[in-house]
């Protein structure tokens, strides 16, 4: 997401700090292609307008021009305004209220809008152990309902049964009944879509909303629709209260106006952006870190998260342990291959890395992708479970079998082979400099080696731990470091 703005904003930042001074014209052209930017990024005018006046007052202050760092502060104050743009801190939702807490979801047809419910429903009930029933109220679109009901059953979710010609209005009344009877924590309401906006809808909406009462009114705009979400959000916000605003398919908008615009235009907080058709792929919306990705300043909050939330606690120690031993085999490679498939492969983790945006560039230009992961695991998945713990066994022949085995080739087998013996070599190294000890010298103390072992040497020798130095070391031009580059690049 935001890979074009990204990429614009870097170069204009990349050539204000290679500047040992900045003159007041230095900035007020970086603003000019920083205005730029942001419209070709389909931000909309009146809050371009805004953000470039905030920016540029401060910027070309005595403080910045005879500045030691001049760029990196005008970084600084566009990474402030950018957060400031985006909604400032983390808006939660709202249930602080006497159970069952109603939200509404509300938004135009093919927004996402059910898909989005069963989200949600999935992400209280699994991260904050709430009791949820979702109901659909869409008589409408053809199989509304029981599309919602597949979904909540696939996550975990009740939705209320289906009584066939009942009316939105009557549906919501049942909904809550029925939610109060079964001590139900927050009861998620899906109403009915349009093609466009219409006064019908908004009568129905209000129909809803005054026999439900609900606490949160969540509105569900596709983001990839750019400037015409903003205006989607300003028809519901003039009639429905409005509590705040969910973004869907945030992972195929490469320009990001939509997120940048939402705030400013409607008052009301973005409070989740979902970045994928999985029903776990939805996220709350930080917009610092939202503005640290932007400006390539990475994410490794998120990525803890991340893998706080898919690794298994018992994997984790069990390889942390061989690694203080400095042992490591087949097995332990093909965990954490599995590790980076389930945080979102390599571009979600390329993205989120500081410094790694030539990375992520570089393995798109060669024709990398996450399918590499597969056939690395498939090549692991075809040799025996001896060859796995032994893979020094693998002599010509059985390389042979291999690859036929995992529908590669041989030199795909060997290049395997060599990233896990420099793998293993590294473990010896942080053996030697005292097992897990020497991981928090790498990381930093509870950093990110403590929630994700090994992470370091799946980006090679020398990984992450140079992360501090402004970037990551032995990246050369651009490619991936080590023998990992050569391996990923697709056949």
């Amino acid at each position: 997401m935001f890979d074009s703005l990204s990429d614009r904003l870097g170069g204009v930042f990349e050539r204000l700090r290679g500047r040992g001074a900045l003159r007041e014209e230095d900035v007020l052209a970086a603003m000019r292609e920083v205005r730029i930017a942001l419209l070709e990024a389909d931000v909309a005018l009146p809050v371009v307008r805004r953000f470039i006046d905030q920016v540029s007052e401060q910027a070309v202050g005595q403080s910045v021009l005879k500045s030691v760092t001049p760029g990196q502060q005008v970084v600084k104050i566009v990474n402030d305004a950018l957060v400031d743009m985006l909604g400032g801190g983390t808006a939660e939702l709202d249930l602080n209220a006497a159970p069952p807490v109603v939200i509404m979801m509300v938004g135009l047809q093919g927004s996402g809008k059910t898909t989005s419910t069963a989200k949600i429903g999935k992400l209280l009930k699994e991260k904050q152990g709430k009791k949820v029933l979702m109901a659909s109220l869409d008589v409408n679109r053809p199989a509304a309902q029981e599309q919602l009901a597949v979904l909540g059953e696939q996550a975990g979710v009740a939705t209320l049964p289906i009584v066939a010609g009942q009316q939105p209005v009557d549906i919501a009344t049942r909904a809550v009944n029925a939610a109060k009877l079964q001590a139900v924590d927050v009861l998620l309401l899906d109403t009915a879509g349009r093609l466009h906006v219409d006064q019908a809808l908004m009568d129905e909406m209000k129909a809803v909303a005054a026999v439900s009462v609900p606490r949160e009114t969540l509105l569900v705009v596709d983001s990839l629709t750019g400037q015409d979400a903003v205006n989607v959000a300003q028809s519901f916000s003039g009639e429905v209260d409005l509590t705040g605003v969910v973004l869907t398919r945030m992972d195929g908008d490469a320009r990001g106006g939509a997120a940048l615009s939402m705030r400013a235009v409607t008052g009301k907080p973005i409070k989740f952006a979902a970045t994928g058709e999985k029903l776990d792929a939805i996220e709350p919306f930080h917009p610092e870190r939202v503005a640290g990705r932007i400006l390539g300043m990475g994410d490794i909050v998120s990525i803890v998260e991340k893998a706080a939330a898919t690794i298994q606690a018992e994997d984790a120690e069990r390889l942390a342990q061989r690694m203080s031993k400095g042992q490591f085999d087949m097995n332990d490679l093909r965990t954490q291959l599995r590790q980076m498939q389930n945080m979102g492969g390599l571009g979600a983790l390329a993205g989120m890395m500081p410094g790694m945006k030539k990375a992520k560039a570089a393995m798109a230009q060669s024709g990398m992708d996450d399918k590499v992961l597969l056939r690395m695991d498939a090549i692991i998945g075809s040799m025996t479970p001896k060859e796995r713990e032994k893979p020094e066994l693998l002599n010509a022949k059985r390389k042979i079998r291999v690859a036929k085995g995992s529908g590669t080739q041989v030199q795909d087998v060997n290049k395997l082979l060599k990233m896990h013996q420099e793998m293993a070599k590294a473990m010896k190294q942080i053996k030697k400099m005292g097992g897990l000890k020497g991981l928090g010298a790498l990381f930093g103390k509870g950093g990110l080696g403590a929630a994700m072992p090994g992470l370091d040497q799946q980006m090679g020798p020398g990984g992450l731990g140079g992360m501090g130095g402004g970037g990551l070391p032995g990246l050369g031009s651009g490619g991936l470091p080590g023998n990992l580059g050569d391996l990923l690049k697709k056949r």
